[in-house]
């Protein structure tokens, strides 16, 4: 798969999704909304033409960008808005390495949690969209590195490396209660076993963390229609 410039965005229809709690063991359904998603993790390449920096340990245009903390993320989300002339979707506060998101601008975002995993199980039920080795690059598969975007088969809806290759953050704090501020990680990445690489796994991590599974997608909520 030629991933072209990396920033291609696909529609994602409106849908219902069940998340879950594995501490409370509580379940619920989330409407979500229709939006765009990137086809593909957030390549370097990319990363790089919005803001100058090369975070990654491993090097390649075509490769997900990594060592991105989820704050390094929103800080994309909105620089990325400003260039195309779009409200930014954050306000920022750089005291506190947080962000409040202003759910009325149309610039780019982190898919909520919900949003995540709709789109990951593209209308298909069960723990993955496709056979794990052939949608995904996990421990079993990807010889300990990181692979380029695109060299897996997408789900139905169009969207590549859902699963595999690198955790992508999520907007949504994982349980305040318990850990505070930490937000959520979908999607499992290169070095995890196949238990991690399923539509439904989660896990967290300090909104400030770094390292060289997790990275991000972003998405664009659907522009609303005219009266």
């Amino acid at each position: 798969m030629d991933a072209g410039a990396g920033n291609e965005m696909v529609a994602v229809p409106s849908g219902t999704v069940m998340l879950s709690d594995r501490r409370t063991r509580n379940s619920w359904p989330v409407e979500v909304a229709p939006f765009q998603m990137s086809a593909f993790p957030v390549m370097q390449s990319w990363y790089a033409r919005v803001t100058g920096r090369q975070p990654s340990s491993a090097r390649g245009e075509r490769l997900p960008v990594e060592g991105v903390s989820w704050w390094d993320a929103v800080q994309f989300c909105n620089a990325l808005s400003r260039r195309e002339g779009l409200t930014p979707a954050y306000h920022l506060r750089f005291d506190a390495e947080t962000a409040e998101w202003d759910t009325c601008a149309d610039g780019y975002r982190l898919p909520t949690e919900a949003e995540w995993e709709h789109a990951c199980r593209a209308g298909t039920t069960g723990p993955r969209y496709g056979l794990l080795d052939e949608v995904a690059w996990y421990q079993g598969n990807s010889d300990g590195r990181i692979h380029s975007v695109g060299g897996k088969q997408p789900n139905a809806w169009g969207l590549y490396d859902m699963l595999g290759n690198v955790w992508d953050w999520c907007w949504d704090v994982y349980d305040a209660e318990v850990y505070g501020v930490y937000r959520v990680l979908r999607g499992g990445g290169w070095a995890d076993e196949h238990w991690s690489c399923r539509a439904s796994v989660r896990r967290r991590s300090h909104p400030t963390f770094r390292i060289d599974d997790v990275g991000f997608r972003i998405v664009r909520s659907a522009p609303l229609p005219q009266p």
